[in-house]
């Protein structure tokens, strides 16, 4: 599927000959990944089309004379949709030439050079192994060299990954987004402009019942169960009240496995949570809290009258989503560093046999979108085990397995990074490949 690039601004920097060229800030995720000019990413083009030949998407063309203001937007919506677009074959997404230099901008756009460094990854328990990298290490490298240290098993690596959290008061926390494998966490890390914010290890898998992959390994059994007990102190899980007594008892006893067992039962047991934040249903601007997993959204919606609705909608009923932005950037030197203050997702969904859009304000937008892709593609991974007739692409060790499937549900997807009205049609969205690393 395709990655959240956007480059929603740019700035006009003088050249060495007196002249002036565009630096484009390129975001991942709602993050400034990086900031290149067109140039650079003509030359890695080039370097790409040798490799992989004709399967690249169009480039944007070169200008020999001066660009008007729309001929530069589009130039910066052409970029913008080539760096989605070549994201999509995971081939690509593994090959030296891709990777090697997306690390090179992205310790250049931050001035850090490639050294040895210390970096502290964080457990679900709040605990932290510290290992020792260089500051241009891939998230794929770094998962490698801490799963190392624990003992988690090598052919387990694809059902966790490295995760941005903030830290918050009252010992609350904020997953504010998943690193993809070519991130490099240190840079990541530093340039997050925020000194809360850390590089912790959690699962990345929104099936519950795949808990049952970990069983043979105690450093993935270890993980889970932190992670459990994790979700229920911060009620991101919700017990009964014979429930959380069961847990407990099992938990004095250190039993992670039945423990494990039990907690599947819990509601929202291994769901992703979200920060408060804002929806249009059943009103605008009610209030909502998010928990995301085991194929559906759950809405804890807050009414105006300070009641609150629990709403659910079933990710088999969703036709497609599109994460928008609705803010600008000022074009300076320096733009900041996120884009989450101003960012909505709406999902078309089919209630009462009618499609209808619903909106979701959220800072956390591009991380609720990787769960819906998630959610999706292990979806397919397991109707493909199911049923040897149907047809599914699955990456595995660079190489692709083809399944055959009957797709019932289109997962389109897109993300709309600059508008003042928000204009939605099935155009607007793009299909997404049957593809998810991790996979």
């Amino acid at each position: 599927m395709k990655m959240h690039f956007c480059i929603p601004v740019s700035q006009q920097r003088p050249d060495l000959l007196g002249g002036r060229y565009t630096l484009y800030s390129v975001y991942l995720d709602g993050f400034l990944f990086c900031r290149v000019r067109y140039s650079q990413l003509y030359r890695w083009n080039e370097q790409l089309r040798r490799v992989f030949g004709n399967c690249l998407p169009p480039f944007p063309p070169k200008y020999y004379l001066a660009m008007t203001t729309s001929m530069a937007d589009e130039r910066r919506d052409q970029l913008e949709q080539y760096l989605q677009n070549v994201t999509v074959d995971p081939n690509m997404l593994r090959s030296d030439v891709f990777v090697d230099f997306l690390k090179l901008v992205q310790l250049g756009t931050f001035s850090i050079t490639t050294k040895k460094a210390l970096l502290d990854i964080f457990l679900p328990d709040g605990r932290s192994v510290q290992v020792e990298i260089l500051t241009s290490d891939t998230a794929e490298r770094v998962l490698e060299v801490v799963s190392h240290k624990i003992g988690l098993c090598r052919e387990l690596l694809g059902y966790f990954g490295l995760f941005l959290i903030r830290f918050c008061k009252e010992d609350t926390l904020s997953v504010m987004k998943k690193l993809v494998d070519f991130e490099l966490p240190y840079v990541s890390l530093r340039s997050s402009e925020a000194e809360t914010c850390k590089v912790g290890l959690r699962k990345w898998y929104m099936d519950p019942s795949l808990d049952s992959m970990m069983m043979d390994c105690r450093a993935a059994v270890n993980l889970i169960y932190m992670q459990a007990i994790q979700d229920i102190r911060k009620e991101w899980a919700k017990p009964t009240p014979a429930q959380r007594q069961k847990l407990e008892a099992l938990q004095k006893e250190d039993d992670q496995t039945k423990f494990l067992e039990l907690s599947r039962e819990v509601r929202h047991y291994g769901y992703v949570q979200l920060d408060p934040c804002t929806c249009d249903y059943p009103e605008p601007g009610c209030g909502a809290v998010l928990s995301v997993g085991n194929n559906e959204i759950s809405c804890c919606v807050t009414l105006p009258d300070n009641q609150t609705q629990d709403v659910t909608f079933q990710m088999n009923r969703v036709k497609c989503w599109q994460v928008t932005f609705l803010g600008t950037l000022l074009d300076m030197d320096g733009p900041q560093r996120t884009l989450n203050q101003n960012l909505e997702l709406r999902f078309q969904y089919s209630e009462d046999s009618r499609w209808q859009w619903f909106v979701i304000y959220t800072k956390q937008a591009f991380l609720l979108s990787s769960c819906l892709k998630k959610m999706i593609s292990e979806k397919r991974v397991k109707l493909a085990a199911e049923n040897p007739e149907m047809q599914i692409e699955v990456p595995e060790q660079g190489k692709s397995k083809k399944y055959h499937i009957q797709q019932n549900q289109k997962d389109y997807s897109s993300f709309l990074p600059r508008t003042s009205k928000v204009k939605i049609a099935e155009a607007d969205c793009v299909l997404g490949n049957i593809n998810e690393e991790g996979l």
